[in-house]
């Protein structure tokens, strides 16, 4: 049974930990329950109110081994540990300069009954943003070999509570009450409970584990469901579990740096190298395109050329060799790419290139491209349509980022993988997909959504598009998403090429727009109906807000701006017709922005102190 009795004997304050505002606090218990004595039993309050309500923790052996030991049931509590930490870092590149690294940790020590070898801990850590918890094997020679095959992570939650869900890394995004689900939820799953408070379910540091979901177990009631079975050595951890609750939605967003806290630091010494920036990809694979959008980013301050699939032959045939440039003649034709020569070109004009290598070339032949695109002058590669989910593909493709690293490539990931803050152990990783983007033409309310969900596991490759016809939201909606969502390379302009930008003053925001920042805050917003997100660089200011398929009038306060400035102020907004407005004038932190937002719309705003 899932569900635990809430009549009991007290904690002992050993087994209790608190973060270091004292606003939440996770409890560790062993309870007897029906087959299960001596289970494992963790309890989340927040403001003194139940965040997860007594919930079964544990791991369970694989049955078609010959060690099928487990550890859900049977325990004994061996000792309990606390220590606290205070630090700050600073990351390569973010959504701020400097993270604040804060929490308590409670590590408890279990073991397997009587007689049993091995030792089983729990490390807990209770931060301002959110609680974190794993489960490690420290090394042991008893219990070398490790089978899981499944988790007895519980997640009782109280009635009432409404999850904003979507069973896969590019999927759409519906509120759910917590009962009877079909198929698993992907994570970072964000909770609404009764009482107003917002929370959210993720996961951190799954680097060697495989990928976890939430399945319902009963009314308000999610267990996790691992993405295939795990046969380790110890030491050996899980993922973090990470549970976050604030008092608006626009705080998980805020404290997204929590993910990252709880991975390893920067494991690359010299990081001159790595360069988030604007990207622009070659839709033609033409030698005389590739050097049209050389003199466009030049132009409009594109730090990236990207070749897609095609270059290479087709992505997906077995024959197609990723070591040469043959380009796929249903994407071109006339075969007319000289790619060493447009990585010269862009070289000149002080231009970068990324080439796109489907799963099955990385898969055959990964450990030949990587010095060979580093001799060609590469900058860097997009994984595509790689392996998720399974313990060997989640230890192969991070090994594959470390990999890149020693040959000074940057990454971008397609397309199901999601962040879980690596980024932060391995920098050159400087964005992923899993999202739900423009290459499928999501509409207003989906993009409203994203902020609170898929965005706090860190940043995204939504690809945007400009002046496209098959796009259902307004231009202003359009220029005001990179600025909200976060990701150090930013994709613009994915359908088209530079002939399709005939005005260049509806795309002169994005000329100037950074991709990494000094500080971010979320003004305000509700999912499926707006968000408005400002963020620093320097002392520059860049404010994003979208509204849903619904109008919308937005009062915005300019409090965040230093006080006793000026700043000059440029708004770019939809003027009606389908083109974008541009107005400037004067403001302080005293004033208020009003955004008149169309349905489907958005506005974008510049800020410079004087």
């Amino acid at each position: 049974m899932a569900l635990i009795n809430t009549g009991r004997a007290q904690t002992p304050d050993s087994l209790r930990i608190s973060s270091p505002n004292g606003l939440l606090t996770l409890s560790i218990d062993l309870r007897d329950m029906p087959e299960s004595p001596q289970s494992p039993v963790y309890e989340i309050t927040y403001r003194n109110q139940p965040l997860i309500l007594p919930s079964r923790l544990g791991l369970g052996g694989n049955p078609a081994t010959s060690r099928p030991l487990n550890w859900d049931k049977n325990l004994r509590i061996v000792s309990a540990t606390k220590r606290s930490q205070q630090a700050n870092w600073k990351p390569v590149w973010g959504e701020r300069a400097e993270i604040p690294d804060r929490y308590n940790e409670l590590v408890v020590s279990l073991r397997n009954g009587p007689g049993s070898g091995g030792t089983m801990q729990l490390i807990v850590r209770a931060y301002d943003e959110g609680v974190a918890f794993r489960y490690f094997f420290p090394e042991d020679l008893r219990m070398q070999i490790l089978d899981v095959g499944q988790e007895m992570t519980y997640f009782n939650l109280p009635p009432k509570t409404k999850a904003l869900y979507t069973d896969h890394a590019q999927g759409s995004y519906e509120e759910r009450t917590i009962e009877n689900w079909t198929k698993a939820a992907q994570m970072p799953l964000t909770l609404k409970l009764d009482n107003g408070t917002w929370a959210c379910i993720t996961q951190a540091e799954q680097s060697s584990y495989p990928l976890v979901r939430l399945k319902t177990a009963g009314l308000n009631q999610l267990v996790s469901q691992l993405a295939g079975e795990i046969t380790e050595a110890s030491p050996f951890a899980s993922s973090w579990r990470v549970v976050m609750a604030a008092d608006r939605p626009g705080d998980l967003l805020e404290h997204n740096y929590l993910i990252q806290n709880l991975n390893p630091p920067n494991e690359i010494k010299d990081v001159s190298w790595i360069k988030p920036g604007k990207v622009m990809r070659e839709v033609t694979l033409s030698t005389t395109g590739a050097k049209n959008l050389v003199d466009f980013a030049v132009e409009q301050n594109i730090d990236y050329l990207h070749f897609d699939a095609g270059w290479y032959g087709h992505e997906y045939e077995i024959a197609s060799d990723a070591t040469r440039v043959s380009v796929d003649p249903r994407r071109n034709p006339k075969g007319d790419l000289d790619l060493p020569e447009a990585i010269r070109y862009a070289k000149s004009k002080g231009k970068k290139v990324i080439l796109y290598v489907n799963h099955r070339a990385l898969e055959r032949q990964l450990d030949t491209l990587l010095p060979l695109y580093q001799r060609w002058g590469v900058a860097g590669i997009k994984y595509g349509f790689v392996h998720t989910g399974s313990h060997h593909w989640t230890v192969w493709l991070h090994d594959a980022i470390r990999k890149a690293a020693k040959h000074q490539l940057v990454l971008d990931i397609h397309d199901e993988y999601s962040p879980t803050g690596f980024s932060r152990t391995y920098p050159n990783l400087l964005t992923q997909e899993g999202v739900r983007g423009n290459e499928e033409w999501p509409n207003a309310t989906h993009n409203t959504v994203l902020p609170f969900t898929r965005y706090i596991a860190g940043a995204a490759d939504y690809t945007f598009c400009f002046n496209q016809p098959r796009l259902t939201n307004t231009k202003g909606h359009q220029l005001a998403l990179p600025v909200i969502y976060f990701s150090p390379l930013q994709y613009l302009y994915w359908y088209g090429k530079p002939a399709d930008f005939p005005d260049r003053q509806e795309i002169e925001f994005w000329k100037d727009l950074p991709t990494v920042w000094d500080e971010t805050k979320v003004l305000d917003g509700t999912p499926g109906q707006y968000v408005s997100v400002a963020r620093r660089k320097g002392t520059d200011w860049f404010v994003g807000t979208i509204t849903s398929t619904e109008a919308r009038k937005i009062d915005l306060s300019l409090a965040f701006l230093e006080p006793g400035k000026k700043y000059s102020l440029w708004l770019y907004e939809d003027d009606g017709t389908g083109k974008i407005r541009k107005q400037t004038r004067t403001v302080t932190s005293k004033d208020q922005l009003t955004a008149n937002l169309l349905p489907s719309g958005g506005q974008v705003v510049v800020l410079k102190r004087n």
